[in-house]
């Protein structure tokens, strides 16, 4: 197993940040917290030079294979592929088995195969994509990663040398992917991208919440010694609180927590917001994932920075945090208690912002990065030495109405007055500045008028001279108003996916019984399939069998780019049904509807009967019909259809008589009593009928 933190370097880090904060106060940065000083953050640079950033959203996107990758943490609702622990394949099964997350999570909302959403019956059988017909050939289970995990079974009964049942993940949310082997002439229709490469939306870790501990000011059965008691949560703060308190980031225990504060905190990002469409959202929730060799400096950045938090430690030792919202100054400097002051009225075209532009996760798009709309006006000004854009990039926010807010918040910090303030120790309230986010300072003949002052850099303390001092930018008290009707602002339209429609079904389909002269000088029936050209590359099959189903299913298939086919020779004046379907890139179409033809050798009639004689009704119940069959080779046969009406429309087929070509021929027919009417037919080999020749009416007896 991989080590969690960097041991001893991080706990230098955290010690020497209590030692620096007890002298200069807060971590005074809007943006985030850090750690003091610019030496101590050279420091652990240097003694930490390998720590990669923070995975962006998009590197979720596919899953990790490597011996021993790093543990993975998931806060929020997020999207992202799992770490390979097992891959192997036995029966024509591949079973995967992926840790999506190092830890216990409340579960998983939605699969993905190769960025598709894919729909999951009870069973864990993916029914919308990878399947043909009723067969579905890919089989999702999951596991959330509680303490005490079950084995996946199938794999332990398949697998009981390499997997066995102790192999239960305990404490890993984990996915099992079995996909099953395809025949040859359907593997790229189930899987036409190959094997599925999964990922999956989830809601990560369970959090500890202050507001629902009734030990600790709130009211529920929370406690923070107790991780069995914690529910999934959104909420920044809340992430933010545990990742200080959890051995891969700040490694605190929960009683050096300022709760208070941190309840404030978690109250802010709850507090519900409008965005542009009239619609409410939380004002700072929001999710993303890291590893365990992360820089927790960086992650826990990200955390302040989307839910506009300032971590500091209080006069009393515990950590405390300033949450996302403008608090009214009760510290006031004024030129009595200053001793120096310098401001930067900022105005320099070269560091002017003309608009922020922003990006974040979009949830509705599949959790993938988007634009957000400009903040701004970044065709303000004709000047090439002008800034005119800053970006804004955080992993954790997922709303469009939060990056504009956040967006509007760099625009106006950007575009600041800066100010430095050295002033009187000794003064009144004046200590409390490390422990402040926002001061009043009153220096009108500076153009400081009761001006509001956001703290961003630490606050240093010269005992010596009894001074302290400290940076700071100008801002309105209405920072943190937002009106999304006229300042979110639209954004940009998303990429649709374009659907793959597979491969075309053949157009205008048409088949024909056509027929030629093979050896011998007899004649011989195919069927000659057309349809309209659509792509060079396309090559088409046709499937024919009789109807009598005695012969089986038959198949031809074209060149590619080709508009029509031939069958093979059919068994003559038999009926067949054929249809038409394209094949392309390995993959093929829909089968056309069936169409039924009757193959016909010899088109020609062989000419009518002759010398047809009275009809002898002599015997009782009998009837003896006498002809001439026509004297020509296409001569095979005398059908002869009965009547109790002149109407050969409605005349039954009775009897059938085979004989040779112009000879005499005769048929004893049984009737029941009645007048009849009688017609004799002469057929071809192919059944092709010549015209029939009537008898006249006769009566049985």
């Amino acid at each position: 197993m991989p080590q969690l933190i960097a041991g001893p370097i991080f706990s230098f880090l955290i010690s020497s940040t209590a030692i620096a904060t007890t002298l200069a106060g807060p971590l005074a940065t809007a943006l985030g917290y850090a750690i003091f000083g610019a030496g101590l953050y050279l420091a652990s640079s240097l003694l930490a030079p390998d720590r990669p950033s923070v995975p962006k959203p998009d590197d979720g996107s596919y899953n990790l294979k490597q011996n021993v990758p790093p543990r993975t943490y998931v806060l929020g609702r997020t999207k992202k592929g799992g770490d390979y622990i097992f891959l192997e394949e036995r029966n024509g099964s591949a079973y995967h088995i992926m840790a999506w997350a190092c830890h216990r999570i409340q579960g998983f909302v939605q699969h993905y195969g190769h960025d598709d959403k894919l729909t999951l019956d009870g069973s864990g059988n993916v029914t919308s994509h990878y399947s043909v017909g009723s067969s579905h050939y890919v089989n999702i289970q999951t596991r959330a990663g509680l303490n005490s995990e079950t084995a996946y079974s199938d794999v332990v009964s398949v697998f009981p040398d390499a997997w066995g049942s102790t192999c239960r993940g305990d404490g890993i949310a984990s996915v099992r992917m079995r996909c099953d082997t395809v025949d040859q002439e359907n593997y790229l229709d189930a899987f036409p991208n190959q094997m599925p490469e999964h990922s999956a939306v989830g809601d990560g870790a369970l959090l500890y919440d202050p507001r629902k501990d009734g030990t600790q000011g709130g009211s529920g059965s929370h406690r923070y010694d107790n991780p069995l008691t914690w529910e999934f949560s959104s909420n920044l703060a809340l992430m933010r609180l545990w990742h200080l308190c959890h051995p891969v980031g700040g490694k605190m225990p929960y009683s050096a927590m300022h709760l208070p504060d941190w309840i404030n905190a978690a109250n802010v990002c709850d507090q519900i917001v409008t965005n542009r469409t009239g619609g409410t959202e939380r004002r700072y929730h929001g999710g993303f994932w890291f590893r365990a060799n992360n820089d927790p400096v960086e992650v826990g950045r990200i955390m302040d920075e989307a839910a506009e938090m300032v971590v500091y430690e209080r006069a009393d030792g515990k950590v405390g945090v300033h949450a996302g919202e403008f608090v009214a100054p009760d510290v006031r400097l004024t030129a009595d208690n200053i001793f120096s002051i310098r401001v930067d009225k900022n105005r320099r075209r070269s560091a002017t912002v003309l608009a922020v532009r922003g990006r974040y996760v979009n949830p509705a798009n599949h959790y993938v990065t988007e634009d957000a709309a400009i903040y701004g006006d970044p065709y303000g000004f004709v000047d090439d030495s002008t800034e005119r854009t800053k970006t804004f990039d955080n992993q954790a926010i997922q709303s469009h109405n939060h990056c504009q807010r956040k967006q509007k918040l760099a625009f106006i910090r950007a575009n600041a007055r800066k100010v430095s303030v050295v002033a009187d120790y000794t003064a009144d309230n004046i200590r409390d500045v490390a422990f402040r986010r926002f001061v009043t300072v009153h220096y009108p003949s500076r153009g400081l008028a009761e001006a509001t002052i956001e703290v961003t850099s630490s606050v240093s303390i010269d005992l010596r001279n009894m001074r302290i001092s400290f940076s700071g930018i100008v801002i309105p008290s209405t920072m943190y108003d937002f009106d999304a009707a006229h300042e979110e602002g639209v954004p940009g339209e998303q990429v649709s996916a374009i659907d793959n429609g597979g491969v075309p079904a053949p157009v205008n389909f048409a088949a024909s019984i056509q027929t030629e002269v093979v050896s011998g000088g007899s004649t011989a029936a195919f069927i000659n399939a057309t349809w309209d050209f659509v792509a060079p590359s396309l090559m088409y099959e046709l499937e024919y069998d009789r109807t009598s189903g005695s012969t089986g299913l038959q198949s031809a298939f074209s060149k590619a780019g080709d508009t029509q086919v031939r069958s093979g020779y059919l068994v003559d004046g038999q009926e067949y049904r054929v249809r038409l379907r394209a094949w392309g890139g390995g993959s093929k179409s829909d089968w056309t509807d069936y169409q039924t033809l009757t193959a016909t050798a010899d088109p020609v009639s062989p000419g009518p009967v002759t010398d047809v004689q009275t009809v002898d009704v002599s015997t009782p119940g009998e009837a003896l019909f006498g002809w001439t069959s026509p004297n020509t080779p296409r001569y095979f046969a005398t059908r002869i259809y009965v009547s109790t009406v002149d109407d050969v429309g409605t005349a039954t087929l009775v009897a059938t008589e085979y004989g040779a070509p112009g000879a005499a021929d005769s048929r004893t027919v049984t009737l029941s009593a009645d007048t009849y009417y009688a017609w004799l037919v002469a057929i071809n080999a192919s059944g092709v009928p010549a015209t029939a020749e009537a008898t006249g009416a006769f009566t049985v007896t």
